[in-house]
């Protein structure tokens, strides 16, 4: 195979390797893993003993994604007629199913394998089975899952990128002797937040739910250096449980010149009580950096968020606050013994 070490190469050999998690065919397996390994640079030999195959099968399979790319080592049809899932037709599939059926007519917002099958026989006049699109979905690494609810920043452009792109710049380039944290909320809910888990075929399982709710919230730093995480609980989301927070901080960072905060737009993070709390000798040490607007993807603390929920409260079966609030402090213990203490 030509020019294995060639960038193209590279990212061929990284697009079959992602699209071998998802293969559960051995044989086809076993020719996707014959031409990673080719790309690689392992001779023809080395591989045929490493996956007991015979030395023809290796050169066979080459032949054929040299010829045909990775479709190649999916059709074994012969000379059953053209074959269908062309280069071109998964290029088309791969646009398709990245944008909107809203865009290609459809009145449904959400796509199907039929109105995948009836948009591509419009763009390319290829007319294929239910089962060879759902072989075709495989092919390009398409899968079902939910779309994230999302709000549009209102800044421009490049106002916003500015914006974090200096945030970026302060945390990977800290002065001797300060810190930087991420800062933001999270609601702790006694109603528990329903997610996906493995269940058998038939089978349902149920998550018990205490009927009536009730709520905690936590204020977090995550240190951007240690990833050590800080939490202040509290009744309420208001601005005092925030205060609370940059007090906390001050104390456990008492050597630091200044410790820098990137946090959100929320509303509690901008009245009078923190502006005078700035205000104040140890105050003085805090610096407020404020992400855009609707940019929660860029606060890194949403995501050690987002394992707090998928380890605790996601299906949770307590019965009471007291009891989650334990599980919650536990997470939050573990996640700092796996991590360095902050300096």
């Amino acid at each position: 195979m030509e020019g294995i070490l060639s960038p193209r190469a590279e990212r061929a050999k990284q697009r079959l390797s992602e699209q071998l998690k998802f293969l559960k065919d051995a044989g086809l397996r076993t020719r996707y893993l014959i031409v990673i390994h080719r790309l690689e640079g392992r001779s023809p030999t080395w591989i045929a003993r490493s996956l007991k195959v015979g030395r023809s099968t290796v050169y066979r399979t080459e032949q054929r994604y040299g010829k045909d790319g990775e479709i190649g080592l999916f059709d074994r049809r012969g000379g059953n007629g053209p074959r269908k899932l062309t280069e071109e037709y998964l290029t088309q599939l791969r646009e398709v199913v990245a944008g909107d059926p809203l865009q290609d007519g459809w009145k449904r917002p959400t796509w199907t394998r039929e109105m995948l099958i009836t948009t591509l026989r419009r763009r390319t006049s290829v007319k294929i089975s239910l089962s060879t699109m759902s072989r075709a979905l495989r092919l390009i690494g398409a899968r079902r899952g939910r779309p994230k609810p999302t709000v549009e920043c209102p800044w421009p452009e490049a106002e916003k990128q500015q914006c974090l792109e200096q945030i970026e710049e302060l945390v990977a380039h800290l002065p001797t002797g300060e810190v930087a944290v991420w800062e933001d909320e999270i609601d702790i809910h006694l109603n528990p937040k329903i997610g996906e888990d493995w269940m058998l075929r038939g089978q349902q399982k149920q998550v018990l739910t205490p009927g009536k709710n009730e709520k905690r919230y936590l204020a977090g730093a995550q240190d951007a250096r240690t990833k050590e995480l800080i939490a202040i609980e509290g009744d309420r989301k208001d601005t005092a449980l925030f205060v609370l927070l940059l007090w906390e901080l001050t104390q456990r960072y008492p050597q630091a010149k200044k410790i820098h905060v990137v946090l959100d737009n929320y509303a509690i993070h901008t009245t009078r009580l923190v502006r005078e709390s700035l205000a104040t000798p140890l105050g003085r040490r805090l610096r407020l950096h404020f992400l855009p607007p609707y940019c929660p993807d860029h606060n890194r603390i949403e995501r050690t968020w987002e394992d707090l929920h998928a380890n605790v409260t996601r299906n949770h079966k307590c019965s009471t606050m007291p009891q989650l609030m334990r599980n919650v402090r536990s997470y939050i213990r573990r996640h700092n013994h796996r991590r360095p203490a902050a300096l």
